[in-house]
């Protein structure tokens, strides 16, 4: 079968924000949980069943995880997208700045998509004046390769000038 380049994606950057280590290892003990419901009945039967349930529920944690990716002219995070031509300079947020960013700095007007254990925060503000979210905020375990790979997009792109909000 042969592929063109209408139907093939072109990603610049994508990062999958799976759940921590911890937060997998937690899931787990649905395992042992299941069979230890399931014991009375057959031994063999809540093992199988506790191992069946455990990888289930990580395998859905891990498959389930939001997807950063930057390509094809645009942005997505999780389930949203947007064209980086309505984006203006990203940000990239680690540390103190970023646990502020993610709490208190945390705009009303902001679209965002924060992952627990993940500390690295970016934030990419939006140009469209007819957009009611100013700005984009949402985890990445490296934000400055995110915030690199939006840079060298929208440059590489011969997008239109987006009117600045007053």
């Amino acid at each position: 079968m042969h592929t063109t380049s209408a139907n093939t994606r072109a990603a610049a950057y994508r990062e999958r924000l799976s759940p921590s280590l911890w937060a997998l290892v937690s899931a787990a003990m649905c395992a042992p949980m299941v069979a230890l419901v399931l014991t009375p009945f057959d031994a063999t039967v809540a093992l199988v069943a506790g191992a069946a349930v455990g990888v289930a529920v990580v395998a859905a944690l891990v498959a389930l995880s939001p997807v950063v990716e930057v390509g094809d002219g645009m942005l997505r995070v999780g389930r949203a997208r947007i064209e980086l031509r309505y984006l203006g300079t990203p940000e990239t947020l680690t540390g103190d700045d970023a646990r502020h960013a993610r709490g208190p700095g945390l705009g009303r007007h902001s679209w965002h998509l924060l992952r627990g254990g993940i500390d690295g925060v970016v934030r990419v503000p939006i140009r469209d004046a007819d957009d009611p979210v100013t700005m984009w905020v949402f985890s990445s375990r490296t934000p400055e390769r995110v915030a690199a790979a939006i840079r060298r997009a929208q440059a590489g792109s011969a997008a239109e000038p987006v009117p600045s909000a007053p």
